[in-house]
């Protein structure tokens, strides 16, 4: 068994444009995708788009944090990034917001909107410091 790890390759090493904060803001989109995502898959058919689109910024935003990684010039894209999120914060909050449909109870709970927000601003909050790190 000894023998075995012994001879396992080594891994690729990070590349040199890529930091450990880029890591840490992939992993935390990837938490809030998988906790976000089955509670908007109960939002009544008539908010499917808004579903929909809360869904497309989430992957986006996975999307830019992955590009990030591989950039070497990083403003342009933490500034598409922080964009994003502010969308999702909107988005979050519209589903959450009872005159949105006044007929209706709103997508999200209290609860549930309070818990994704705290997600979105963490995240949020890594893009900043990310930004000002790269700006100095």
């Amino acid at each position: 068994m000894a023998e075995e790890a012994q001879s396992l390759p080594e891994l690729d090493p990070v590349r040199d444009n890529a930091t450990a904060e880029d890591f840490k803001t992939k992993n935390k989109v990837y938490e809030l995708i998988l906790y976000t995502n089955p509670e908007i898959e109960q939002f009544p058919r008539a908010q499917r788009k808004l579903a929909d689109d809360i869904r497309e910024t989430m992957l986006s935003i996975l999307r830019l944090v992955v590009t990030l990684e591989n950039k070497h010039y990083k403003k342009t894209t933490l500034g598409e990034l922080d964009n994003e999120v502010d969308v999702l914060r909107h988005l979050i909050r519209l589903a959450a917001d009872p005159q949105y449909m006044r007929s209706r109870k709103p997508c999200l709970s209290l609860k549930k909107y309070e818990n994704i927000s705290r997600k979105v601003n963490e995240i949020g909050r890594m893009i900043g410091g990310y930004y000002k790190s790269i700006k100095k």
